[in-house]
């Protein structure tokens, strides 16, 4: 996309994070904005402060992972602004520890919010974006579709994000081969940052009631929750840069995005190990301290 003003964006998961800076990034670019979370409250306070500041916004409460709830997502935002430009597929949670520790709820909920949300948004939105394109030669549509560093490596203790990430590469690769079969106007990009400050590990707050766990969470779980808190509150990099650096990729059509190009030398390993068919490396191979500790951990 090489045009923002006036244009629409479409943010999942706005109201925090990633989302609520994508929301002001496009704010100051003049983009009209459709805001979705669960978190009313939240909500309500970001198309708030949005709408102080000038910009043409709604928000409409959404629990992404239902198919019904996405689709009216869609309607409000073709009732208020017409069509969609730019879709951010943001919304996101994580659970850990061993991987046969977590329950089938877990495996719902994350599953259903950063997989099933995306799903629905390419299902429902795409079409939308195709036949603003036939419409229009001039349209420009774009969708990003946020997974994470832990998309392309496999960090112990993270079975269920790692899966819901993995997936959301792969679904955004083939919409980017399906794209290019049928129209040089709508484009995608697969999100991949690494640790960021954000409210991410404590996502349990916004859990629905249903997919709540009874049983008390096990020795790796509470250990897994830990890592993810002291993982996120260190990270270097802001969700603002974050934005500026999505923009930017979404600008120049550019599909991976990263926040930090580091980090792909852990990609790289992998990558190594499977084309020689070598056993998966240690995650902890620079860092045996840490691997050191994390035994001790689980094991008492």
């Amino acid at each position: 996309m090489k045009q923002f003003q006036n244009r629409v964006a479409v943010i999942t998961g706005a109201a925090s994070g990633f989302g609520k800076a994508f929301a002001e990034a496009g704010a100051a670019l003049g983009m009209k904005l459709v805001l979705a979370d669960i978190q009313e409250d939240a909500l309500h306070a970001t198309v708030k402060t949005r709408r102080d500041q000038g910009a043409a916004v709604i928000g409409v409460r959404t629990d992404v992972s239902s198919a019904d709830q996405v689709q009216a997502l869609a309607d409000a935002a073709i009732d208020a602004f017409g069509e969609v430009n730019l879709l951010f597929n943001n919304a996101g949670v994580g659970a850990g520890g061993l991987v046969w520790e977590n329950t089938e709820k877990d495996w719902d909920w994350v599953l259903g919010v950063n997989l099933k949300s995306v799903i629905h948004g390419v299902r429902i939105f795409t079409p939308l974006m195709l036949a603003a394109a036939a419409r229009d030669p001039a349209y420009e549509g774009h969708i990003v579709n946020t997974a994470s560093m832990a998309g392309l490596v496999n960090g112990p203790s993270m079975g269920v994000y790692n899966v819901s990430k993995h997936a959301v590469v792969a679904l955004t690769e083939t919409l980017y081969h399906d794209l290019g079969l049928v129209t040089d106007q709508v484009h995608c990009s697969a999100l991949c940052p690494y640790f960021v400050p954000t409210a991410f590990s404590q996502s349990r707050r916004n859990r629905p009631a249903e997919l709540a766990n009874a049983e008390t969470p096990t020795r790796s779980q509470l250990v897994a929750q830990a890592m993810s808190e002291k993982s996120v509150s260190s990270a270097k990099i802001s969700v603002e840069e974050i934005a500026q650096i999505t923009f930017d990729a979404v600008r120049k059509r550019d599909f991976y995005i990263y926040s930090d190009l580091n980090v792909m030398a852990l990609v790289e390993e992998r990558f190594k190990h499977m084309i020689g068919q070598c056993n998966p490396g240690d995650p902890f191979a620079g860092h045996p301290q840490v691997r050191e500790k994390l035994v001790k951990a689980l094991r008492g």
